[in-house]
């Protein structure tokens, strides 16, 4: 008898648990583990990462894939390659996404930060210089240590007195004078120490005297106040430290007496001594710069982003970059700056047409190049024989194919004509002889020691009497001799002749709180005016608020600092501006006037004039602002403020906003009050 069996429902039953099974077996990465686990590293130096992917049961899986990628625009501050070298260039806070993929499973990342932080103390920074006291005055001493490449540390310094029974110091440093004599406060930090020497006057203070004593002026004045001490035989104690405070306001006074009140009303200024103190008055009105802005013309640009504007000597044509993957260079009409006209353009490989100059004669212009398609970036040299039709020339693209952001061009009796360029891929400073510009030239390089490439950044350059103040992003404003002759420099010799470095991460602490590290900080530009530099920041957050999907959301940071180079070898911070909000960019000066495009925080003017102390915001120096946003630009209705150049012939601001194009704008005269009889 035959027997027949149904096999395919038995087969389908074990064929199903066999592929459940099978399934099941297939590797998956459950987590990753990356070493080492202490992610600080000293700036300069590298760290090497190592990631192993492990099952859910802990095991190493093999045939995975690990790549290391920077995260924000951190790579001004480092670099990560694909084997997980980190070379940390500067102090920050790194954000290194790590994916691990490997077939048949899911890709698995983790976001680690890898801290930069400065090196160990090399040298400590004290204030008061030398102060001289009277018996009983207390003065507060400040420190701070530095690293061998100048970066702030935030190290607690211990403090000691040579001999306490002249004066004594507190562990916060609060100095005491107890006797007549001399002595010396030491200030340890690590290895390092500096001492603070200190002396306590043998005379007694019979009378007080504070010059001038009273005076009227406006908010933002810049006051100075001499103290005239005695003894009892009425012979001069001279070189004395006063504690200097005033009230009531806002404002500030330095320690070598001079003050500066923001807000109009009566002040008191009072040096003290101890127990014996000194006042005057002072009678502070507003300032009133305050004046209309008009617009006279406009030029919007729709296709691409607008980049740099420059006008041509003649004061009737003018060129206008591009980015955004724009390859062209405008050149523009503007003899009828109420109807300014395109005349002609140069289409360049280059998406992005950054920075443009013509030559002090008018005959020649270069304008810059980065994100050619064929990484051939560098310059463009354009002739000028007609200023409405400019027509290339020459290129010069060796050793700077990675990119130029900025280039000036500047000419000397002695040398001649030179072009000085940033490279965006070595951060050095490039010289081009172009005497002859149809054949341009290298003659010199210069770029910072003690930091790696990655890393290194130039953004920009400014020459003032053969001096180059070059904008060296987180090394801060560097000032060259190219000509000058202070240091013995020439264009194709450059010497350092100083530096101004500030805090970075500091300052702009609330920008990582706002949109997480690996955010935009760096010294941007600078701009030499009688004895200041004003010197702008670019900064932008790494991320926008959560939940926002376009233009309007995103802002701008940043401060321009005033710095004071009367003593060019010693740099020092005197003042500051900043938006109440958005940031500062590109900025240009024009008589007691300050020119500026602040991001989204449109076309600012503001008023220069005297001596310059403070946050000149608060000071009421603010001439004008516009703000340039618009419906018929790039990006709809939202400010980006790239700079502006002002037009010695007319006298008229030409701003370039980033999303729309250009305006044209008028500063008015301030209104005539009406008398009313």
């Amino acid at each position: 008898m035959k027997r027949s069996f149904t096999i395919a429902p038995v087969l389908l039953a074990l064929a199903t648990p066999l592929a459940a099974l099978s399934a099941q077996a297939a590797p998956k990465i459950a987590r990753l583990v990356i070493t080492p686990a202490s992610r600080t590293v000293v700036a300069g130096d590298t760290m090497r990462l190592r990631t192993e992917a492990r099952d859910a049961q802990g095991n190493v899986l093999s045939g995975v894939t690990v790549r290391y990628r920077l995260g924000g625009s951190a790579r001004f501050e480092g670099r990560v390659d694909s084997l997980g070298l980190v070379t940390a260039s500067s102090t920050a806070v790194l954000p290194i996404t790590v994916t691990a993929t490997m077939p048949g499973a899911a890709p698995t990342f983790e976001v680690i930060e890898i801290t930069a932080v400065p090196g160990p103390a090399a040298r400590i920074e004290l204030s008061p210089s030398s102060p001289k006291l009277v018996v009983g005055q207390r003065v507060r001493a400040t420190a701070r240590a530095y690293s061998a490449s100048g970066d702030a540390r935030g190290d607690r310094v211990t403090w000691k007195s040579e001999n306490p029974a002249v004066a004594s110091v507190t562990t916060t440093g609060l100095i005491t004078a107890a006797r007549a004599g001399t002595t010396a406060i030491v200030a340890t930090s690590g290895a390092v120490t500096q001492r603070l020497p200190v002396v306590v006057a043998a005379s007694s203070l019979s009378s007080l005297t504070l010059t001038p004593g009273h005076v009227e002026a406006r908010a933002g004045d810049v006051l100075r106040f001499a103290l005239n001490a005695k003894d009892a035989n009425g012979k001069a104690v001279t070189g004395l430290t006063p504690t200097w405070s005033f009230s009531p306001g806002q404002g500030q006074i330095d320690a070598d007496g001079a003050f500066v009140g923001y807000e109009p009303g009566d002040y008191t200024i009072t040096a003290s001594f101890g127990a014996r103190s000194v006042e005057s008055t002072i009678t502070l009105a507003p300032r009133d710069v305050r004046r209309p802005l008009s617009l006279v013309g406009r030029l919007p640009r729709t296709r691409f982003t607008t980049e740099e504007v420059w006008i041509h000597p003649d004061g009737k044509h003018a060129y206008l970059g591009s980015g955004g993957g724009g390859d062209v260079l405008y050149a523009l009409d503007i003899s009828n700056p109420a109807d300014p006209k395109v005349t002609d353009s140069i289409i360049s490989n280059t998406r992005r047409v950054n920075d443009v100059m013509t030559f002090p004669d008018g005959k020649f212009l270069v304008f810059t190049r980065e994100g050619a398609s064929d990484r051939k970036n560098g310059i463009v040299i354009a002739s000028l024989d007609d200023p409405a039709h400019p027509k290339p020339i020459a290129e010069f693209t060796d050793g700077v194919t990675g990119g130029v952001h900025s280039a000036f061009v500047y000419k000397q009796d002695k040398f001649g004509t030179f072009i000085f360029l940033t490279n965006d891929g070595t951060g050095a400073l490039h010289v081009i002889d172009v005497n002859d510009p149809y054949h341009p030239k290298e003659v010199a390089r210069w770029k910072t020691e003690g930091r790696p490439d990655a890393g290194r950044s130039l953004h920009d350059i400014d020459l003032r009497d053969g001096l180059l103040y070059a904008s060296y992003w987180n090394d801060g404003l560097i000032v060259l001799d190219v000509g000058n002759g202070i240091k013995g420099g020439s264009p194709s010799n450059p010497v350092k002749v100083s530096q101004f470095k500030y805090d970075l991460n500091a300052m702009y602490k609330q920008v990582e709180v706002d949109g997480g590290p690996g955010f935009i900080r760096g010294t941007h530009t600078a701009w030499r005016h009688k004895n200041y530099v004003f010197i702008a920041d670019e900064v932008f957050p790494a991320a926008g608020p959560k939940g926002t999907k376009d233009a309007a959301a995103g802002r701008a940071y940043g401060r321009l600092q005033v710095v004071d180079v009367s003593d060019i070898a010693n740099p020092k911070a005197v003042a500051f501006y900043e938006p109440e909000y958005g940031g500062v960019h590109n900025v240009w000066v024009a008589g007691d006037s300050l020119y500026m495009g602040a991001y989204n925080a449109g076309f600012r003017v503001f008023d220069i004039s005297g001596e310059l102390r403070g946050d000149l915001r608060a000071q009421g120096r603010e001439i004008g602002h516009l703000n340039t946003a618009d419906m018929d630009g790039h990006v709809k209705n939202a400010a980006m403020t790239w700079g502006v150049v002002v037009n010695p012939k007319d006298g008229l601001a030409y701003v370039n906003d980033d999303n729309n194009g250009l305006w044209i704008i008028r500063i008015e005269p301030k209104p005539v009050k009406k008398v009313i009889p």
